[in-house]
């Protein structure tokens, strides 16, 4: 039996500990007027995977605090996302107007694109939610999508880390060594949470994958450490050159 103190003190934990661990992010960033290192869709998947645990709440009424860690991640992922806008780095396939994504997907140059997208996408689960939110498949499935998607948070970054930005740079640089601690801890506590709170299975599933990435996460930051990346100056001459071209 869990004490009702370490109970209470657990579920502020889960409520304030996920949203505060992008502080260090969005203040990083800040300072150095850039966000090269930080993958954008991070934002992404937290925003829309946050969205439709509110809603899934609506169905399936898991434990308060829980719904509280999603309105605050909601709105501290809003401020990173404002800030990953505007300190985009100049070689961004957004700059670049290189992007290969169908309609530049989240890469769009204004922070009010990204906006418009979210409010959208609530307007679509509202009428779902209208219409099918009286089935319990469509509650449990919702549920499955909201944290499944969730449990997919460190894949960008782990991309962004085995491909061209990393694999070739051997560098981690930009990426912040709180953030990746705080996703570690804070997913291994969530995890061991759901089990003894007895969470919705959804919950259970997609911590443990979720942690399972997190690790594979710490082997990259092992291998490659965070030092500046070593770009050759012919690659950095094309990039540049690449820019000048879409700036025109």
């Amino acid at each position: 039996m869990v004490p009702p103190w370490l109970s209470t003190l657990a579920s502020t934990g889960m409520a304030v500990g996920a949203p505060l661990v992008y502080a260090d992010q969005t203040v990083s960033i800040i300072r150095k007027k850039d966000s090269a290192g930080f993958a954008r869709d991070i934002c992404a998947v937290l925003l829309v995977a946050n969205i439709t645990r509110c809603f899934f709440w609506l169905g399936e009424r898991f434990e308060f605090a829980l719904l509280m860690q999603s309105l605050l991640m909601i709105l501290g992922q809003l401020v990173l996302l404002y800030f990953c806008v505007i300190y985009r780095p100049r070689l961004s396939p957004d700059n670049l107007g290189a992007s290969s994504r169908p309609l530049s997907f989240w890469q769009w140059t204004t922070y009010s694109q990204h906006i418009e997208f979210l409010a959208g996408y609530i307007v679509f689960l509202t009428i779902l939610v209208l219409i099918f939110g009286r089935l319990e498949t469509f509650v449990w499935l919702l549920g499955f999508f909201a944290l499944g998607l969730e449990s997919t948070l460190p894949l960008p970054q782990f991309i962004r880390l085995v491909t061209l930005l990393n694999y070739k740079q051997k560098s981690l640089y930009g990426f912040r060594v709180s953030t990746l601690i705080g996703w570690v801890v804070g997913d291994a506590f969530k995890t061991v949470y759901f089990f003894v709170q007895g969470s919705p299975l959804q919950f259970k599933i997609c911590a443990i994958f979720q942690l399972s990435v997190d690790i594979a996460i710490i082997g990259q930051r092992l291998v490659y450490g965070n030092a500046p990346p070593l770009a050759s100056l012919a690659e950095e001459d094309d990039l540049e050159q690449a820019l000048a071209l879409a700036e025109e």
